[in-house]
């Protein structure tokens, strides 16, 4: 090789190993991440989760079964999100603040953290979609599989090991707490029970080896179980869900 030759070679493995080390295939988090979800505060519903990842796009796979059915005759609308930036774990008991039998979303946040994606059943998956219900999971059972678009904070939080997937949406006959506690003002949106907005399930989001099985959902500190009123709406348990005057929802023991 003469020297003109070699002089064009060396720039030319310089470009290409600069371009390899800036692809979106080749960044630190790439990979499959799943969790098997676990429960809180009472529910008896299960869930899991794989997020197959090359570099911002992300292909969602969420099963989630056993969650309350409905909410004032429609499907029970259960929102759910990617947290992160704090300690990369579920709460416990030990996290219920204020001993009402419910781990609110606030309560949890020391664990998992603040939103970073959420993963809506379609459109736009950032954080100011947290609360929007018409994109949540409908019903007590449901399957949200799409491919979506990952921000920095929620890349980072993959490549960390912090991310966390919590579901949203107690069922009132079930909870581990009293009416009082389940229809108290909501910690994120005061027009609702605190219990309808209170995480039901919760998993860590690991990094899975070829052939491994989904983990993440252990140490959440509950067992693992196999106007005028705008209507009245049996829930199950002697539980009904009712709109009271002011525009607010409660539950209330159906004696009849």
């Amino acid at each position: 090789m003469n020297k003109k030759m070699r002089f064009l070679a060396v720039p030319a493995l310089a470009i290409s190993a600069v371009a390899m080390a800036g692809s979106p295939a080749m960044a630190a988090h790439d990979g499959t991440y799943s969790s098997t979800l676990g429960q809180l505060s009472g529910t008896t519903g299960s869930g899991s989760i794989t997020l197959d990842v090359v570099g911002d796009k992300a292909t969602v796979n969420l099963q989630v079964s056993g969650l309350a059915e409905t909410f004032m005759d429609a499907p029970y609308p259960h929102v759910q999100h990617i947290h992160g930036g704090a300690k990369g774990q579920c709460p416990t008991v030990a996290d219920d603040a204020n001993g009402d039998g419910i781990l609110s979303t606030t309560d949890g946040a020391a664990s998992y953290g603040g939103i970073l994606t959420t993963l809506t059943t379609s459109g736009a998956t950032t954080p100011a979609e947290g609360l929007n219900l018409a994109l949540g999971g409908q019903g007590g059972s449901y399957t949200v599989e799409r491919e979506i678009t990952l921000d920095m904070a929620t890349q980072e939080a993959l490549a960390a090991g912090t991310a966390v997937v919590v579901v949203h949406g107690l069922d009132p006959a079930t909870v581990t707490a009293t009416e009082e506690a389940f229809n108290a003002p909501s910690d994120l949106e005061p027009s609702l029970p605190l219990g309808a907005t209170s995480p039901a399930l919760c998993g860590v989001l690991s990094a899975q080896q070829m052939g491994a099985m989904p983990n993440g959902g252990a140490d959440t500190g509950v067992a693992q179980e196999t106007g005028s009123n705008a209507g009245v709406l049996a829930l199950g348990g002697g539980l009904v869900l009712a709109a009271a005057a002011g525009g607010t929802y409660m539950v209330r023991r159906n004696n009849a």
